[in-house]
């Protein structure tokens, strides 16, 4: 009986002992994760860098944009006119030649020989019309004799003015000034008329075709101003527009525009491809901001904006620091025994004194960090997500038609990982518009 009861309360206390443990251990979990959720749920994310521009109105060139190709305003294939074989090249790739320069010599050697015995002939029949003339005046020749050597001299004058065109045929000249390409042909080919021999062109001054829907035809004009570049925002050639067709393409809905742009430098080439802006005239007073600034999400374009602040989102900040200064409050407040010697009651209130200085030192610190907000006048800043209706876009720059309000102080770099009400720092030490080797150059 003894031993039955033994072994029964070994039993319970084994099991105590087992709840005892679970039981430990449970609540050790539970006061964990509850301890890291407090935890986390009351610590604030650090702030993020981002820079910032304040909006406000300003003038606006607006533009309509096109694709063009460029062409020179002078330039052809040149070919020859007769048949030959080449004697001569007269010019190398890429070189500039004069007007009526001679580019290439085919063998003339025939047409040569041939003008030299028609001058020969027109001679003599110039010396037959003299003598005629002559004996017409003594009164000792007829009138039909003079008549047929004038008629002779001038067919024989006309025939060496045709030979004459027939050997120039047989050098090609270059029609205007300009630059001539790659060799088409070697020497000693023969070459039939219309032989394609090299293209000459002038490229001191462009000319760029482009088309424009008929809906911004009323917006163009003669002499506008057009700007065009290779890429990008940048478009550093400037011109005017020369010709604006009178018909609209019934199949594409597209005006023909014609522009010239001087090419000093020989940067632009005949048949490149460019990017046309036609500058409108400038309007005044309108709201736009960096590209930068602007993000577009499925469900709108918004950007960030910087706000100070409100005392309820710094207030919790504070809690920490007042803490301490309660439980010095209290001790003080309990260190006073009524029954107690004066010496020994000096003690417990010394005692009580500590902590309440001590309690004081976190007020001190937070007094001293609150020293640099109020130097500088910074308070703490905040972002606030302003969803917006941009318009159009030039040089970098877009325009907000809705949304913004001028004062407002955006975000135009530092987006990435940007929530609405997160803690920002403004740093605009750089700017994003510009390019970092023109920074460079500016620093």
């Amino acid at each position: 009986m003894f031993k039955r009861i033994l072994r029964i309360f070994i039993i319970v206390l084994v099991l105590a002992l087992l709840v005892v443990v679970v039981g430990g251990i449970v609540g050790f979990n539970f006061l964990r994760d509850n301890g890291i959720k407090q935890y986390f749920a009351s610590m604030k994310p650090p702030a993020a860098t981002v820079s910032t521009t304040i909006a406000k109105p300003s003038a606006w060139t607006p533009g309509v944009e096109a694709i063009g190709t460029v062409k020179a305003v002078r330039g052809v294939d040149l070919t020859v006119e007769t048949t030959g074989i080449v004697k001569d090249i007269l010019f190398h790739a890429n070189q500039k030649v004069a007007d009526n320069a001679v580019l290439l010599q085919l063998d003339d050697a025939v047409e040569r020989a041939d003008l030299d015995a028609q001058k020969a002939q027109a001679a003599l029949d110039q010396t037959s019309l003299a003598r005629a003339i002559e004996l017409t005046r003594r009164g000792v020749g007829s009138d039909s004799t003079l008549d047929t050597a004038r008629a002779a001299a001038s067919a024989s004058a006309s025939q060496v003015t045709k030979l004459q065109a027939v050997l120039d045929q047989k050098q090609l000249t270059a029609p205007f000034g300009g630059t001539v390409g790659i060799p088409k042909i070697d020497v000693g080919q023969y070459l039939a008329p219309g032989t394609a021999v090299v293209t000459l062109q002038d490229l001191d001054t462009m000319r760029v075709d482009f088309t424009v829907p008929e809906q911004q035809l009323a917006l163009l004009k003669i002499g506008q101003t057009i700007r065009l570049g290779f890429g990008g925002e940048d478009r550093p050639f400037a011109g005017a527009i020369r010709g604006i067709d009178p018909k609209i393409d019934s199949s594409s809905r597209l005006v023909n525009i014609r522009a010239e742009v001087a090419n000093p430098d020989g940067k632009l080439t005949p048949g490149q491809f460019v990017q046309v802006r036609v500058e409108l005239p400038e309007e005044q007073n309108v709201l736009t901001l960096p590209q930068t600034a602007l993000t577009t999400s499925l469900y709108g374009d918004y950007i960030f904006v910087v706000q100070p602040a409100k005392p309820a989102e710094t207030a919790p900040a504070a809690k920490p620091e007042e803490k301490p200064a309660a439980p010095a409050a209290d001790k003080s407040a309990d260190a006073k025994p009524a029954d107690t010697k004066p010496a020994d009651a000096m003690k417990p209130a010394a005692d009580a004194a500590k902590p309440a200085a001590d309690a004081a030192k976190p007020t001190d610190k937070a007094a001293d960090g609150a020293k640099p907000a109020a130097e500088g006048d910074k308070p703490a800043l905040v972002l606030s997500q302003v969803f917006v209706k941009p318009g159009r876009r030039n040089q970098g720059m877009v325009e907000i038609v809705e949304g913004l309000k001028a004062g407002d102080e955006v975000v135009t770099a530092g987006q990435n990982r940007l929530f609405n009400g997160m803690s920002v720092v403004v740093d605009n030490t750089i700017d994003p518009t510009k390019s970092a080797n023109k920074q460079a150059d500016q620093q």
